[in-house]
């Protein structure tokens, strides 16, 4: 299975992975620190698509606001499954290799 990715979209990821703190050695740091960082952003990226949203209902927000923040979750999203799948294939090819 490949995937396919827009080159705005390999920008956009680019760019995030860039804003992320280096991942240092030690207890602090680390794959599973980077995931959790990874993941807390994911989850503020929803919240703010959700706030966003209401604010429009309100009269408080624009419609392209809107459109935006809904955009950023849902590359969001894609991205988090995408990256659970790789994890899961990975995880049953290890499951496969012979001891």
């Amino acid at each position: 299975m490949t995937l396919a990715l827009a080159p705005a979209g390999v920008a956009a990821a680019y760019r995030a992975a860039d804003a992320l703190p280096q991942a240092q050695a030690g207890p602090g740091g680390g794959f599973g620190a980077a995931l959790a960082r990874a993941v807390d952003q994911a989850v503020e990226v929803g919240r703010n698509a959700d706030a966003t949203t209401s604010r429009a209902l309100t009269g408080e927000g624009s419609v392209t606001d809107v459109v935006l923040a809904v955009g950023r979750a849902e590359l969001t999203l894609q991205t988090a499954v995408a990256v659970r799948d790789r994890v899961v294939a990975a995880y049953q090819d290890v499951m496969r290799m012979p001891i």
